[in-house]
């Protein structure tokens, strides 16, 4: 064969396979779009769990929030019959140097939180034997989880104004629920508390929502379609409660003149629950003395009349295994418990005194929180004077000591 013999079939064989290569690559073109419009329609009109959630599904958990007004979050009409005007009794105020040393008054929405996932697989009524724990920000999360049933736990991470978190959570001596808790102070706790020497901090605001049974089922009933994440989605939503209280005591002291001068610094409520289950809400069984911080400011105004006021704000777990959000007539509040607020004042010759005041009416009455008012008329509180020494025990019932004095309220 010669060299153009050879050349020419050799051309015409390209020719002929380049020829078949057009037709396959036209041909496979054909069925490559009809794949795409079928998968297509199968994705815009079908529900397919293989396709779309895999092995398990997505949830969107959506977390929003009572009413954190303390008018709103305050409201004993349902149980008293008469709106709670807290503002008309509340004559300490909140001025700027209470904001920068206590924060805002009221709740304010947490940005930053924990959830608890605990998978039941078949059983929602299973014991919880794992969990899976998440973190996120904003009101809401989106998580994979296995197919079948789980119980979802929310709580929000604490943000204070010194950096130093006052709330610990146990989750380790129980899978089937989250507890909450303080520890114990340096300062005394003598009244009504006779398992404990001593206080316990104040807890910080927290907030906590709790979903059992959730079905995460094959046939994605209660399930939606999101289109921008292309994939089924249940959605979910879990309304965040309060779980601590806020109070607000004030100590009005009429026709003072200059005798009372100012506070230690803090004050103490008893017989108010240690600590609180973070999945029910309901407050624990053991009563302990709450530990608070105090303001002395001087020349307010009451109704026109001048006077010194000692105030706060600080917050409890509420009293012991009672949960507030389900309170709907006042044969419901149950409480056995005496509630005394102790304050340590200081006279304007040096020595000091602990007051002690019976505010159970008033705490039983607010049992979600709000003012406690104790009205003192400083004409019939003589001055403490030392009757020899130079020691002073500000625990003494001697009065002309300084010492300790009992106000019934």
């Amino acid at each position: 064969m010669t060299r153009n013999t050879l050349h020419s079939s050799l051309t015409a064989a390209w020719q002929q396979s380049c020829s078949w290569c057009i037709a396959a690559f036209q041909h496979t073109s054909v069925l490559l779009v009809t794949v795409v419009v079928t998968l297509f329609l199968a994705l815009a009109c079908e529900r397919e769990p293989k396709l779309h959630l895999h092995e398990g599904g997505p949830i969107k958990i959506v977390f929003p929030f009572v009413n954190l007004d303390l008018e709103a979050y305050w409201d004993y009409e349902r149980v008293y019959g008469t709106k709670y005007d807290w503002k008309s009794e509340w004559y300490y105020g909140w001025d700027d140097k209470d904001a920068e040393l206590y924060g805002t008054i009221g709740y304010t929405e947490p940005k930053a939180f924990q959830l608890r996932g605990y998978y039941t697989k078949d059983d929602p009524t299973a014991p919880h034997t794992q969990k899976r724990d998440e973190s996120f920000t904003g009101n809401s999360h989106l998580l994979k989880v296995d197919w079948g049933f789980w119980d979802f736990l929310v709580w929000n991470d604490v943000v204070t104004l010194d950096g130093v978190q006052n709330l610990n959570f146990d989750e380790t001596s129980s899978l089937e629920y989250v507890t909450a808790y303080t520890n114990q102070t340096m300062s005394p706790s003598r009244y009504q508390a006779p398992r404990y020497t001593r206080s316990f901090w104040e807890p910080e605001a927290l907030f906590a929502a709790y979903q059992e049974d959730v079905d995460i089922n094959r046939d994605l009933e209660g399930f939606t379609y999101d289109p921008e994440e292309n994939i089924w989605i249940k959605n979910l939503k879990m309304y965040l409660y309060p779980i601590t209280y806020i109070y607000l005591p004030q100590i009005i002291l009429h026709h003072n003149n200059n005798k009372i001068v100012n506070v230690d610094g803090s004050g103490n409520l008893s017989g108010m629950a240690r600590t609180v289950n973070l999945n029910t809400g309901i407050p624990g069984t053991d009563a302990i003395t709450v530990n608070y911080n105090l303001r002395f400011k001087p020349k307010c105004d009451m109704n026109g009349e001048t006077v010194d006021i000692i105030g706060g704000r600080f917050l409890t777990f509420g009293l012991c295994g009672l949960n507030p959000r389900n309170i709907t007539q006042k044969v419901e509040i149950k409480d056995d418990l005496r509630h005394y607020m102790d304050v340590n004042m200081q006279f304007n010759n040096g020595l000091d005194s602990t007051f002690v005041f019976d505010l159970t009416d008033q705490v039983r009455k607010l049992y979600k929180g709000g003012v406690l008012t104790i009205e003192l008329d400083m004409d019939t509180i003589p001055i403490p004077f030392r009757s020899g020494g130079s020691a002073f025990d500000a625990v003494v019932k001697d009065f002309e000591d300084g010492g300790t004095h009992e106000f019934e309220m």
